[in-house]
Parts: structure tokens; sequence; C-alpha cells
């Protein structure tokens, strides 16, 4: 079985970046994309220098073409399993086909769990989103609204104050709020509603009105939620990563695990989950990889 230098599982901007740079350090490099991205239903990059406005399938489309220039080797597919063994990794894909290589780069990133209110789905990328970073411009001074069950939504709710004025919490039925939170959100004018939620009406993707399960209603233009995410694979863990309390995965500023070899980049080890801080760290895990191969190929000559 041939021994890659690299097998990068992930082809989000994490996993292509990190592709791009070992590449051009002339290693031989292996990645896999299932073509599922976690920003797969958004209308468009955000806070991305050159790249503002730009869908992700086209995004992804002009990375592919430029690491293809490099003989970067891509497989249509995800990676099922992976193992340690002696100095390299085993991976295998969901086809059962096995691949081996010196170090290995996890870059499958995260999924963001979506409230569980009927109909959600239609809406979600067009007027329903997790990030106010990356879409709250585009919502600006419409009625904003905030899904959470736990309090983290409070913070969420602050937050979007800086982009419109009418902003709104829904609890759905979770009694959370403390005293000093409800005076807060009384002071930054933020109205909340603890009835639970039924569903969300609109149409072609824009959210009109909230429904509730006592049949009232409330008129929202755009949601925001704070219901976390997860991983989108097992391999951090399987693979004997540390994970921090809120289910990333513990690294150091190069993307070093504490498994000799194993290196995770993007969404699935940091907190700011921005695209172009996901390709900042594949490069930056890439570099660390390259100089890693150098000294083990220097005490070989020796």
């Amino acid at each position: 079985m041939k021994i890659y230098d690299v097998i990068i599982a992930g082809g989000g901007p994490a996993g292509l970046n990190a592709a791009l740079v070992l590449a051009r350090c002339r290693r031989s490099v292996i990645l896999f994309d299932d073509g599922n991205p976690r920003n797969k239903y958004s209308q468009g990059i955000h806070n991305y220098l050159t790249r503002d406005g730009v869908l992700p399938v086209d995004f992804l489309r002009i990375a592919k073409d430029e690491i293809r220039m490099y003989g970067v080797r891509m497989i249509k597919s995800s990676v099922a399993d992976a193992v340690k063994k002696q100095n390299n990794f085993i991976v295998t894909d969901k086809k059962g086909n096995s691949y081996r290589s010196k170090k290995l780069l996890l870059a499958t990133g995260l999924q963001d769990i979506l409230p569980p209110i009927a109909g959600i789905e239609s809406f979600y990328g067009k007027s329903i989103f997790h990030c106010p970073y990356c879409d709250g411009w585009e919502v600006r001074d419409k009625r904003i609204g905030i899904y959470s069950r736990k309090r983290a939504g409070v913070e969420l709710a602050i937050s979007l104050k800086s982009w419109s004025r009418s902003v709104t919490l829904y609890t759905d039925g979770i009694n959370y709020l403390k005293p000093a939170d409800i005076e807060v959100l009384k002071i930054k004018q933020i109205k909340f509603f603890k009835t639970r939620i039924e569903s969300i009406e609109g149409y072609n993707g824009r959210m009109k009105k909230i429904v509730f399960a006592n049949d009232s209603s409330d008129h929202c233009d755009a949601l925001f939620f704070a219901t976390g995410y997860k991983q989108q694979a097992n391999l951090p863990e399987k693979l004997g990563c540390k994970m921090n309390r809120n289910g990333l995965v513990v690294t150091n500023r190069l993307g070093e695990t504490g498994v000799y070899g194993l290196y995770v980049a993007g969404d699935s080890s940091i907190d700011v989950q921005f695209i172009i801080v996901a390709a900042a760290e594949g490069a930056k895990a890439a570099v660390s990889i390259n100089k890693q191969l150098q000294k083990e190929e220097l005490v070989k000559r020796k």
C-alpha cells in the first residue's frame, strides 16, 4: 500500500488550504471530501477579503481547481474510520478502501443543531441563521428574533442589538430567565416570549411570523439560534484527541493534538468559526506538518 505524506479528511476551507500549502511543499497529499459542507445552505460567504458574497459552492469550486494544479489527489467520499499503527495512519473511506499516510489532518468541521421547529429547514440559510457576524448585515434594521432554550440566548440577543433596534428573544417554553436577565433585556429594550413555539410561517425561504402553541403569533423577519453544534465525524475522539467542554478538539496554535502526527484544523478545534479563520488554521497546520516531516527525514539520513 502506498504511503502518502499526508491524508486530509475534510474538503472545507481548512482542508483545502492545508492541501494547497502541503502540495506546494512537494508533499504527496490525498484529500477526502463528501461534498457536505456546514455552510451549504448559506446565500454567501462573508468576512473574507476578496471573497465577500461568493456562494459556498463557487468558493469550493475555485479552491479545488487551484489545488488540482499541484497534483493533490481528491476522493469524493468521507473517512469512515482511522487508526494509528506504529508511525503511520490507516484511513478507510465509506466505500471500504484503505489508505496509509505518515500524517493525518482532520478538517471534518462541525454540524449545526437546528431548533426543533416544524418547517425550519425551508428557511435555514435564507432567513434563519446561527452566526450574526456572517449574516447580521443582510437583515440589519429588520425584526430579528433569537431562539434559545438556554441562557446563551440572552447574550446573543444583546449582541444583535448592533444590527437592529427590534430584537426579540424566544425561549420556546423554557423558563430559564433569571430576574437579572429580565432586567438587562428590559434595559436593552429586548422583548421576550416564554411561550412554546409551534411553527414558522413565511414563503420562498423568508419567514414572516412565529406561531406559538397557544395560537398567538409574533412577527419576525429573521431568526438566529443558539442551540449548539456537534462534530461532523467522531474521528477526533476515536483517535484519542482531548475534547473541551464545548465539544471542540483541544490543539495548540498549530493544530497539533496530543497524538503525534495527528492534526486538527478548522471549526472542529476553534471558537471563532469564520471561513477565513478556518483557512488560516489549515495553512498553519500544513506548515507544522511539513516541518515535522522535514525533521523526521533529517533523522533518517543520519
